[in-house]
């Protein structure tokens, strides 16, 4: 009995260690006190990720989150899906384009198109906090995550870098440890896939690989925020949470109570 007890313990001792987290960073009072624009503040004829759907969130002065895509040219592409197929209706895959390719597409029957990512910072200009998604893509998260360094390097405005994969935020933490870094995740569902893949997104969703990543915020699926492992980040190591995607004001407020940094859509937050 004795021998289970203490095997509890120490097992219970791992986990908590697990999820450690980094809570220390200085940047990332400037992170909060905002409200962020999922793929900008899209609808009414701005599509989402679109130039005018962050413009009009700069205006509106909310932050700003992205998503951006490594395309074959190099370049990096704001645009949420690897398949073109949802937001232009066109076949293919952005990896597959160059910047040149950019303005065949049109993003939902509007005169908008997929912007660079260099265009987008030209856009805000520092005006308001960025929260940039690394989307990858055919194992490039190396390739992505130091090409979207490189780009911020001369960028002003402050900004921070989440991903749903971690080896994205691993090699963050390797090469750029300077730059504020988060581990997106959910309650994945259960479904069938290959037994890596699944214990991979187990230990992700509950925050088990933080101790590799050692991230400076956790951004989760505001339903399901209060799974066991995402108490242990925020309150043992008192990391930022940010919460996704709230859609209605009630969740606004909720979680701007509970300090979730909100990403927001579909509403007017009052």
């Amino acid at each position: 009995m004795i021998a289970v007890i203490i095997g509890a313990v120490v097992l219970c001792a791992v986990y908590v260690l697990s999820t450690m987290c980094r809570s220390s960073h200085p940047g990332m009072e400037k992170l909060q006190n905002w409200i962020y624009a999922h793929r900008g503040y899209h609808g009414e004829g701005a599509p989402e990720n679109s130039m005018e759907a962050f413009r009009r969130a700069r205006s509106e002065g909310f932050g700003i989150e992205l998503d951006v895509h490594l395309m074959a040219d190099g370049n990096l592409a704001v645009i949420h899906d690897a398949s073109l197929l949802r937001t232009t209706g066109q076949e293919g895959f952005v990896e597959d384009l160059t910047a040149f390719d950019l303005g065949k597409y049109s993003l939902e029957g509007t005169d908008q198109t997929i912007p660079l990512f260099a265009d987008v910072l030209d856009l805000i200009k520092g005006r308001v906090p960025l929260i940039v998604e690394l989307k990858s893509e055919r194992d490039n998260f190396a390739q992505l995550t130091q090409k979207v360094c490189e780009i911020l390097d001369g960028y002003s405005g402050v900004y921070c870098m989440e991903s749903f994969d971690p080896r994205c935020i691993r090699w963050l933490r390797k090469h750029r440890p300077d730059v504020i870094r988060g581990q997106l995740s959910y309650n994945y569902p259960r479904i069938k896939e290959k037994f890596g893949l699944k214990m991979l997104k187990f230990l992700v969703k509950n925050q088990m690989l933080n101790f590799l990543l050692y991230p400076d915020f956790i951004a989760y699926q505001f339903e399901d925020r209060k799974r066991f492992g995402n108490l242990l980040a925020r309150k043992v190591w008192g990391v930022q949470g940010v919460g996704w995607t709230i859609r209605n004001q009630k969740d606004l407020k909720q979680s701007i109570a509970e300090n979730w940094l909100p990403i927001f859509e579909g509403f007017i937050p009052d």
